[in-house]
């Protein structure tokens, strides 16, 4: 991913030297080479993924092309404050790196699990959550769309929360290839240890307002912003009401920034009558013009 826009575009590239320059390690090689093993362990795939989204920004910026707002989902929101002016690259790209490593670390190789629940019946959740615990952690991690909400919290808890929500009319439940069991309450100990890295990393009032995942806010003071990312660790991705925040605020040209298509689904996912663009790719670029 990502390699294209390096050949292409001389703001790319340099936003992939600056990755591996402050990584000191070769992140480009990674993105555009793999192995995919090695791209997949989370302490990887967050610099990655956030180095391929500020390049593709980059080149969109160049261009001329400013957002009114911003808004990411989980790790997107790193790059979207990036974008909004509120953190300089290096920074984030080394926060990321290490809330990688800590998330990696906050729990045990299979202790964990994330399993995505679709079509699961209006005002099901909490009663298949709350009986799926049998005092394990279970809990909402990402609230995507309104017929896809995915799950995080132990192995054992999440496996029952699957077939409970099966009986309760849910379409699919489907366990997640991840490595660790994100948004929820074991992730705990990880946003101990990223809280002193945020402390000591500036964060500027923003020169572009974000919708942020913790609380579905607008935010624009550096401090809270610091605040969101702190936050949303252990927290759920609001994104259902993040996109519906931002549509309330006058949003109606949508363009996800970066390696794939997700976001663009879960919009239509949202509001079918809505459309997203893409930017990830040099031929995307076209279709962006104003």
């Amino acid at each position: 991913m990502g390699k294209a826009l390096a050949d292409t575009y001389p703001a790319a590239r340099r936003v992939f030297e600056e990755a591996d320059d402050t990584l000191s390690f070769p992140i480009s090689r990674l993105c555009f080479e793999g192995p995919e093993d090695q791209l997949k362990l989370t302490e990887n795939t967050q610099p990655a993924l956030l180095t391929v989204s500020t390049a593709a920004f980059a080149v969109l910026h160049e261009n001329g092309m400013i957002p009114d707002f911003v808004a990411g989902h989980s790790l997107g929101e790193y790059s979207a404050l990036v974008a909004a002016g509120s953190l300089q690259f290096a920074d984030a790209v080394t926060l990321v790196r290490n809330r990688g490593r800590y998330m990696q670390e906050a729990v045990p190789a299979g202790v964990g699990a994330m399993a995505a629940i679709l079509k699961l019946p209006e005002g099901k959740l909490d009663a298949v959550l709350e009986q799926a615990a049998q005092g394990e952690v279970v809990s909402a991690a990402n609230l995507n769309t309104p017929e896809q909400v995915v799950i995080a919290g132990h192995s054992g808890a999440v496996n029952r929360a699957i077939e409970l929500a099966k009986a309760a009319g849910a379409r699919r439940g489907v366990l997640l290839p991840v490595s660790a069991p994100f948004h929820c309450a074991l992730m705990k100990p990880a946003q101990e240890r990223l809280r002193a890295d945020l402390d000591a990393t500036e964060f500027r009032d923003l020169t572009i307002p974000l919708v942020n995942n913790w609380q579905a806010a607008e935010v624009r003071a550096g401090a809270e912003a610091r605040e969101g990312l702190y936050q949303q660790v252990p927290n759920p991705v609001r994104w259902v009401e993040s996109v519906r925040r931002l549509a309330a605020l006058g949003v109606v040209r949508w363009v996800e920034v970066g390696a794939g298509g997700v976001l663009t689904g879960l919009l239509r996912g949202i509001d079918p009558s809505v459309a997203g663009l893409r930017f990830g790719e040099p031929a995307d670029l076209a279709a962006l013009e104003p």
